[in-house]
């Protein structure tokens, strides 16, 4: 990073259809880490596994916490992919959250130079948190409120939740898509690494239907073991360490594939940094430690 904040956006962000392959981590802030913490896994994420940006999920509602956010993206050369989070009962806390974030966007000079996006999420059309009309104009809100700062903005969703809410007007409205891509919840799941032709469907149905917008896969993962929310709809699904490993070779070795898709093809997310984070689907355990090998490509 430069010195001094640059005085004007230009030509400061790589295009996103340059942009392909592993990205890098989804990243729970409900735990409000501290500036220090927030520095330590960022640091970690950059010069680790070449990580070039950061995926918020969850929410802290401390005061000044996107302040930190920001400057330890900063301090790391990473870019943030911003939440708006809903939660998961109900409420209206959302717009608070949404004003709060808007706020720092405008006042924090650095926001602007490390925010790629913000999303309103997550999942909000299949938990029904609002109507797709209603979500459609807080997304035309949100460009509007953003444009004098060039964040974009998207919604962090799965293909089933368009489909069943009927939501194209939403995937019409947003700047680029971040798509949910969790097939152990498939009927048809077996192994992560046999997941190929479930992640195909959700991404035909996205390339289909998204207006040749550049394509995210943000909540990406497969889990090595499941928990009270976190439960198969088949059997023949494998929640395992080996499971979860092979879904990440299998994306990385897709890589040539996904490269083919909208805007310079598809990256992708690790959903999600650590198990203290969201148990079981961490590339750490709870104690630190990497369950597996970790190192996907960052193009091809």
């Amino acid at each position: 990073m430069p010195t001094e904040v640059p005085s004007s956006l230009d030509e400061w962000w790589c295009p996103m259809d340059c942009e392909h392959a592993f990205l890098g981590f989804s990243y729970e802030v409900t735990g409000c880490q501290s500036l220090s913490q927030l520095n330590a896994d960022f640091a970690n994420m950059r010069k680790t596994f070449n990580a070039r940006y950061v995926r918020l999920y969850g929410a802290c509602d401390q005061s000044g916490f996107y302040d930190n956010v920001i400057e330890a993206a900063w301090q790391n050369t990473l870019g943030v992919h911003a939440l708006i989070w809903f939660g998961f009962t109900g409420g209206n806390a959302w717009e608070t959250r949404r004003d709060t974030l808007f706020d720092t966007l405008h006042t924090n000079a650095k926001a602007p130079f490390v925010t790629r996006g913000v999303q309103f999420g997550s999942e909000p059309l299949y938990d029904d948190v609002l109507s797709h009309q209603s979500l459609t104009e807080q997304v035309v809100l949100a460009k509007t409120n953003l444009s004098d700062v060039r964040i974009p903005v998207t919604v962090s969703e799965l293909a089933y939740g368009y489909q069943e809410r009927g939501a194209l007007d939403v995937l019409d409205r947003i700047d680029f898509i971040n798509a949910h891509m969790l097939p152990f919840f498939s009927s048809n799941a077996t192994t992560g690494g046999a997941a190929w032709p479930l992640v195909q469907q959700d991404m035909d149905w996205f390339i289909q239907n998204g207006n040749a917008k550049k394509i995210y896969f943000d909540e990406n993962g497969w889990p090595s073991s499941t928990s009270p929310g976190v439960q198969p709809n088949t059997p023949n699904a494998v929640a395992s360490v080996s499971s979860e490993e092979g879904y990440f070779q299998m994306l990385d070795s897709q890589c040539e594939a996904l490269k083919k898709g909208p805007c310079g093809g598809i990256g992708w997310f690790a959903h999600i940094y650590s198990d203290k984070q969201e148990v079981g689907y961490g590339i750490y355990n709870t104690k630190g430690q990497s369950k597996f090998p970790f190192q996907p490509r960052t193009s091809c």
